[in-house]
């Protein structure tokens, strides 16, 4: 099993931005597409992102494209999650997640750290 830690998240203004980091324990993880996803209070676990191994390709829920960028450096076993312009409906724990291929299914992912909350004020 990968180990996967997130770190970063804090509370933040409206309009503020931030960045979650994930680090990852593991001899392959450029063979990982990596995930992220969100789970606000009373609410399920949402897809949010995704990224290729290679760092080609990524793919975003409708509802933070043009504001969440996912990025990795596979030399730091890290995934970063950058989110601008935040919006009180970001609110929740977000979770970094390892899966074989691209895919946006939380039950692809076969990995997944502890989250990390994100907190913003309205």
């Amino acid at each position: 099993q990968v180990q996967l830690v997130e770190s970063g998240g804090e509370l933040v203004q409206i309009g503020g931005s931030l960045r979650l980091s994930c680090a990852a324990s593991g001899r392959t993880f450029s063979s990982y597409a990596m995930g992220w996803f969100r789970q606000a209070p009373g609410k399920g676990r949402d897809f949010v992102g995704v990224i290729s191994g290679s760092g080609g390709v990524t793919r975003y829920a409708d509802s933070v494209k043009g504001r969440f960028t996912i990025s990795r450096d596979n030399a730091k076993n890290a995934v970063y999650l950058q989110i601008n312009s935040l919006k009180p409906e970001d609110t929740a724990v977000y979770y970094c997640a390892a899966a074989p291929f691209i895919t946006t299914m939380a039950f692809d992912f076969g990995s997944w750290g502890q989250g990390t909350q994100v907190t913003v004020s309205s």
